[in-house]
């Protein structure tokens, strides 16, 4: 069996912040100590609050920052002890789609010149081969040859993350980073650059990193899921596990408090006290106690780590039991 394409083993990422003016430093943990493997061919989504870690491990992934602590494998090469020249040729692999079409394309270069910026940076190929490079991607994503010369604002949403999509994808990276890559665009448009992405996936065998807060748009992409609260994650594993049988009460409020329109998709409401709290003063114990209806005095003190429930992953004290919502909880 070939090597994951992309592996964190206990990634932290902490940052020192002052409070106040005259006050005593404080550490955020934005991201503390998460591990996961990403298979080529394969897609993990990591779910979870705003405020979660999500964006912060997509910054490690793509090496925009440093780890604190742990290790980042990519194609078996850490980047986190990486030089340089290591982490230059390393990027190569990992490309990211960011959320925004309007604001992720430079406004004042044609669309050609966008796409093959990636190659212009990182690959000694002439004029001539860049221009017919990115030609072939924008018939690869369904751009015809005439955009070649269009500038951004003369498309779509659509159409905009198509040019990202063509341009993450120029270079023949391994991994791709999804940053809520269809969360700005219109309902009608989300699927077509959805299933853009799936048979871009097939034909490159790419390994997506896609990060979101729709648990609707995971259901169709996904392989693998990561229930993130924190800086840690809560619930890891595959798609059927998370969606049908969580075993975190989390996981369980998030996938609640999605709609759906099948009736057969009808889910027990957990509720979720409060707001997410911060990660300068998280709780003692497991950090969801103040907010989980299920929680016990040795939630209040005792950090669950992840251990193996019904085949995932899951940091959570009663993870074997069966916890019914309250009634008044209950989806009618």
């Amino acid at each position: 069996m070939s090597a994951p394409v992309l592996q964190a083993i206990e990634l932290k990422r902490h940052y020192e912040l002052k409070r106040g003016l005259f006050g005593d430093k404080a550490t955020v943990r934005a991201l503390d100590g998460v591990s996961f493997t990403l298979d080529a061919g394969r897609t993990l989504a990591v779910v979870g609050e705003s405020g979660c870690g999500k964006s912060t491990l997509a910054r490690l992934v793509t090496m925009i920052e440093r780890p604190t602590d742990g290790h980042l494998l990519i194609e078996g090469r850490d980047v986190a002890g990486a030089d340089r020249e290591h982490r230059r040729e390393l990027r190569r692999s990992v490309q990211i789609v960011f959320q925004d079409p309007y604001g992720s394309l430079n406004p004042r270069r044609k669309v050609g010149a966008i796409i093959a910026e990636p190659l212009v940076i990182n690959s000694p190929l002439p004029a001539a081969e860049r221009v017919a490079a990115v030609r072939a991607m924008m018939d690869r994503v369904g751009m015809r040859p005439e955009f070649y010369d269009r500038y951004p604002h003369m498309f779509s949403g659509g159409q905009r993350q198509r040019i990202a999509i063509a341009r993450a994808l120029v270079l023949n990276p391994k991994i791709v980073v999804a940053d809520e890559p269809v969360s700005a665009l219109d309902v009608s448009v989300q699927a077509q650059v959805l299933n853009l992405l799936v048979d871009l996936q097939r034909e490159f065998q790419l390994a997506y990193l896609f990060i979101s807060h729709d648990l609707s748009v995971v259901r169709h992409i996904a392989n693998d899921v990561m229930v993130m609260y924190l800086g840690r994650s809560v619930e890891y594993g595959t798609r059927d596990q998370i969606f049908d049988n969580p075993r975190h009460p989390y996981t369980r409020a998030l996938l609640g408090s999605t709609p759906s329109t099948d009736p057969r998709m009808k889910r027990q409401r957990i509720p979720v006290q409060g707001e997410l709290p911060s990660p300068l003063n998280p709780p003692p114990g497991c950090h969801f106690h103040r907010r989980c209806p299920f929680a016990i005095d040795r939630c209040k003190v005792e950090y669950p780590e992840l251990r193996l429930v019904e085949g995932r992953l899951v940091a959570c004290h009663r993870a074997e039991e069966y916890l019914p919502a309250p009634k008044a909880a209950v989806a009618a």
